[in-house]
């Protein structure tokens, strides 16, 4: 009897707000545990329950949605087998499988904000998220390249644990520079140039384009 309304304030209820607490959430949880099978096992069901947060917001339908679901399937299973093996190369693919998973948390994000018809303050949450996501996605890439190749990642002689990476890669997209860190290869060197470039490209038209059409609606009604 009391379905209905329930159904009807939880469609309402949709905001990037719970999206954005769950990347926050896994931002803390990165820089705070440690580099252990559990918590990578934890990390995983983190992003699998961030992707489908994300999906319930978006209310992506079709190709989007079989896509997204399969993923968070097998990033279920990936945590499981995460628990019960202890190899590097299978650590280096849960790096990769959560690195697939923020792409498409970002690719949900991105169709829930093209369907708000306007700019809102949704759209301004859901930016927020994606520029986060794109730090935690680094971050998770620099993890799987120190799993795959046989020297250590930073050029001080270490691979670093999950929460320096993370320092690494903000550090990188907010392109402060500290120096105290290094990638040791070309690749590494590349990608975190690429994340340099893509968080000031980012900044500078996606956010900025985003927050100046963000207009109160009675100045939109008076220029009409």
């Amino acid at each position: 009897m009391h379905v209905r309304p329930f159904l009807r304030r939880l469609q309402a209820s949709r905001s990037y707000g719970f999206v954005l607490l769950l990347v926050l959430t896994t931002f803390a949880f990165v820089a705070a545990a440690p580099d252990e099978q559990w918590a990578r096992a934890v990390l995983v069901l983190l992003l699998v329950l961030t992707l489908g947060v994300a999906l319930w917001t978006s209310a992506a339908t079709g190709r989007l949605d079989i896509v997204a679901t399969c993923l968070a399937a097998v990033g279920a299973a990936g945590a499981i087998l995460e628990l019960l093996t202890a190899n590097a190369n299978a650590t280096g693919l849960l790096g990769l499988l959560d690195v697939l998973l923020i792409a498409a948390t970002c690719g949900v994000i991105v169709f829930g904000i093209g369907d708000q018809h306007g700019v809102n303050f949704q759209s301004v949450l859901g930016a927020l998220c994606i520029y986060l996501m794109i730090g935690l996605l680094y971050a998770f890439t620099y993890g799987a390249i120190a799993e795959f190749q046989s020297g250590p990642f930073f050029a001080q002689g270490t691979d670093g644990t999950p929460s320096l990476r993370l320092y690494f890669s903000v550090v990188s997209l907010a392109t402060v520079g500290y120096g105290d860190y290094t990638a040791a290869t070309d690749l590494g060197r590349t990608v975190a140039g690429s994340e340099g470039l893509l968080g000031q490209v980012y900044l500078v038209t996606v956010v900025a384009v985003i927050v100046s059409r963000l207009r109160p609606r009675t100045t939109r009604t008076n220029e009409q």
